[in-house]
């Protein structure tokens, strides 16, 4: 069996981490696979290092007459069983040909780019309701879960973020976007005393944000990361992860967290608000609720018979649904099951 996967991602994103964790997952399972990405010298030679074979394309916008020829080109010879596109414009970029056409959706997208497709997958139940409740065929929508490594790693030392060792540390994941509320989060913190906050990403509101904490007077206890790697290392030196996003699809950065035995506290939007259960394996939150945040913080830096469980509860969970041995096998029984 033969699969194309193709993205033409931004340079940061959770999408596209994904993307890269499964490709080099599904070449250690023996997939014989060919990738096609939008040109990221450090994407490329990730891919490359876990040993899949990687093309870069433009991938650019309604202007690129090329790309959608190199990507022809490639299927042509590679000769594919399925082509797997991530997201909007790979899949409507991908032409029709012999082979099972699939689309991978992170979120809830305009369907008018996944005209050509003959089976979509989504990363969560309730994206594969929205494209159902869109006309789509049950039968050829399908729920792939991510999952993320659960190897332990080693905590970051704090004196290298200058963060006191015997403070009590919170963690935030994501782009510096409006549907992640980081605003919220730093409203929360400014109501916790002598708690430190570590932002890990980037975006269009890092300068507002980097305001806003001054504003709110706590830029002393918040250290804006930018995009990191590290995510691992990251989270074992914190205290607790919060997740205050105002719109989370699946919320991928809890299932980190859970694979890192790290407590979690999350906004209770769709995607944390499925994959928590209440006060077992982590703490929901109203959503742009600064004040019930703080308090949930605050309940879970004094309390360490609720801190203990949950975060066990969330590893149990990870355990249970989101390794990689797990996800992997997903992929590969629906891509024997979608050519037979």
């Amino acid at each position: 069996m033969r699969v194309l996967q193709a993205v033409a991602g931004s340079e940061f994103g959770g999408a596209e981490v994904f993307f890269t964790r499964l490709a080099i997952a599904l070449h250690r399972a023996g997939l014989d696979q060919r990738v096609l990405i939008r040109k990221n010298p450090t994407r490329a030679e990730t891919l490359r290092a876990g040993g899949v074979e990687t093309v870069e394309l433009a991938f650019g916008g309604r202007l690129d007459w090329h790309t959608p020829g190199k990507f022809k080109r490639e299927v042509q010879a590679f000769k594919p069983d399925v082509v797997l596109t991530w997201m909007n414009r790979a899949s409507a970029m991908c032409r029709k040909g012999d082979f099972v056409h699939v689309a991978r959706l992170g979120g809830y997208y305009d369907l008018k780019y996944y005209r050509n497709c003959d089976h979509l997958v989504a990363n969560t139940e309730d994206i594969v309701e929205y494209l159902i409740g869109q006309g789509w065929p049950g039968e050829k929508v399908h729920y792939l879960p991510n999952f993320v490594s659960g190897e332990a790693a080693e905590p970051i030392a704090r004196k290298l973020l200058s963060t006191p060792s015997n403070a009590p540390l919170v963690l935030g994941l994501g782009r510096l976007h409006k549907n992640k509320a980081f605003d919220a989060l730093l409203e929360a913190v400014a109501r916790v005393p002598d708690v430190y906050l570590w932002i890990a990403g980037e975006g269009p509101l890092r300068k507002d944000l980097e305001a806003l904490s001054e504003k709110l007077a706590v830029k002393p206890r918040v250290r804006f990361l930018g995009w990191r790697e590290d995510v691992a290392a990251l989270l074992k030196a914190c205290d607790m992860f919060v997740c205050s996003s105002r719109h989370e699809p699946l919320g991928n950065v809890i299932i980190e967290a859970w694979a890192q035995g790290v407590p979690v506290i999350a906004a209770d939007s769709y995607g944390p608000g499925t994959l928590i259960d209440h006060l077992e394996s982590g703490i929901l939150v109203p959503v742009d609720d600064p004040t019930t945040l703080a308090r949930a913080m605050r309940n879970l830096l004094e309390d360490d018979n609720l801190r203990q469980r949950i975060a066990r509860q969330g590893h149990e969970t990870y355990l249970a649904h989101f390794t990689e041995q797990s996800v992997v096998e997903h992929y590969m029984e629906f891509f024997h099951r979608i050519i037979s």
